[in-house]
């Protein structure tokens, strides 16, 4: 297969090194990624400023490019500029810390993954369940054999794979959950202080992931050590609401009929 390759922790990041070491070996690998970490910006891109895109070496161990702007826009510039033609597939990652339930709206890795998907192109968002990865190598391992799982089934237009893995050797992983994504908020919290010079700022910050629900939830699952895979689709039209809609007495009245009204 044709990979291209992609994140939103930045071009010389652990996670996507690895998955470039494992891919090459016998698929061909593109990396256009972030110049710096791009982190919960999700589904943006850049519109206001030029982009740049520099060969860079990583690490010195291969070579890509590092696209001044967003994961998303770094999928654009592969698809409309960069590449010679689509690849087979995009893998988004492999990003240090969980990416399931509602979560997903923010995070730049999944959008890269969206993005490729409205493209056309298979894709996977892959994540670990740490901050501080041990198992960036087990992980690709495991992406490898989905990536080609994947080119062979196929899944329908619009629609992509969000998995997310513990930070755990492979032998020690549970199994594996096909799952839904958990929609429930993570409890939140806005972090007061007070910097030298008298002046407030804040920190957002969440607690860790809730665990005790269904294994068929994907932020349960990956507490329980299962490997999470959950398919998401990039139409969020809500079908069965859009025909209650149309029941709904809707009408534009302009100011003077409205006036004429009272």
């Amino acid at each position: 297969m044709d990979i291209l390759i992609t994140n939103d922790d930045g071009i010389y990041a652990p996670g996507l090194g690895a998955l470039h070491k494992r891919l090459t070996a016998r698929h061909s690998v593109s990396v256009i990624a972030p110049d710096r970490e791009q982190s919960a910006v999700g589904h943006a891109i850049t519109l206001n400023e030029p982009l740049r895109a520099n060969k860079v070496s990583i690490n010195g161990a291969f070579e890509g490019y590092a696209v001044t702007g967003t994961p998303a826009d770094c999928i654009k510039m592969g698809v409309l500029e960069i590449l010679d033609s689509k690849p087979d597939m995009v893998i988004s990652g492999i990003n240090p810390g969980a990416n399931v339930g509602v979560n997903i709206n923010y995070s730049g890795t999944v959008a890269a993954a969206k993005e490729a998907t409205l493209y056309g192109m298979p894709a996977i968002a892959v994540s670990i369940h740490s901050r501080d990865v041990q198992y960036y190598d087990e992980a690709a391992i495991f992406i490898e054999e989905l990536a080609e799982q994947l080119y062979v089934n196929r899944l329908p237009f619009g629609t992509f794979l969000n998995v997310n893995i513990p930070n755990r050797p492979l032998k020690e992983i549970a199994g594996i959950r096909i799952s839904r994504l958990d929609m429930d908020f993570f409890p939140e919290f806005i972090d007061k202080r007070v910097d030298p010079r008298k002046r407030t700022y804040y920190w957002q910050g969440c607690d860790s992931l809730p665990a005790g629900k269904s294994t068929d939830i994907d932020g349960s699952a990956l507490c329980e050590d299962f490997i999470s895979i959950t398919p998401i689709k990039c139409d969020q039209t809500d079908y069965r609401v859009l025909e209650d809609l149309k029941s709904w007495k809707i009408v534009a009245r302009s100011k003077e009929e409205k006036l004429s009204q009272k």
